[in-house]
């Protein structure tokens, strides 16, 4: 089961003459620990895909210096046919650029999809850092609003010793 920030807003605990449910509370706690558990695995399974995408993407650069290195090397072969026979030599230039062109287009769409699924994926780690956010704040206004029943139950029970001794 998930636990969403809500839920943790719209947990109730009984109240019982000396404070919660100690049971129910370590119950939710327990859940909560739980999502914050699936959550740091969410994460960890993000960071490696990350790493990964980040390998892809230099193999595709490295890739792409090959191609330009090989579009060099091609160009001074066609100058040597060119010296031969000039118009066999602009054919097969032609032929090089277009699939130069097509590698390149691939390869740059390619990089382009990398950077999308990058984006996307720094905003859902930041959504998720949000919600971890939001989760810590509850815990903190239910732990001061723990403290202030304590604080409350303390007075009246000083009141009430103080009645007993008067």
């Amino acid at each position: 089961m998930k636990t969403t920030p809500i839920d943790i807003k719209q947990q109730q605990f009984k109240v019982k003459f000396r404070g919660f449910d100690i049971h129910e509370v370590d119950s939710f706690l327990e859940q909560m620990a739980d999502t914050f558990e699936f959550m740091q695995r969410e994460i960890e399974v993000l960071n490696e895909k990350t790493t990964r995408l980040k390998l892809e993407n230099q193999g595709y650069r490295e890739r792409e210096d090959t191609f330009k290195r090989a579009i060099l090397n091609s160009q001074e072969v066609l100058e040597q046919i060119k010296d031969n026979a000039t118009k066999s030599a602009e054919i097969m230039i032609a032929d090089a650029e277009v699939k130069a062109e097509k590698i390149l287009n691939r390869a740059q769409n390619r990089l382009s999809q990398l950077h999308e699924d990058i984006t996307e994926l720094k905003r859902q780690r930041m959504q998720i850092e949000v919600q971890i956010r939001s989760i810590i704040e509850t815990h903190t206004k239910l732990l001061d609003m723990g403290q202030e029943e304590t604080k409350r139950l303390d007075d009246a029970d000083s009141r009430v010793k103080l009645l007993q001794h008067a």
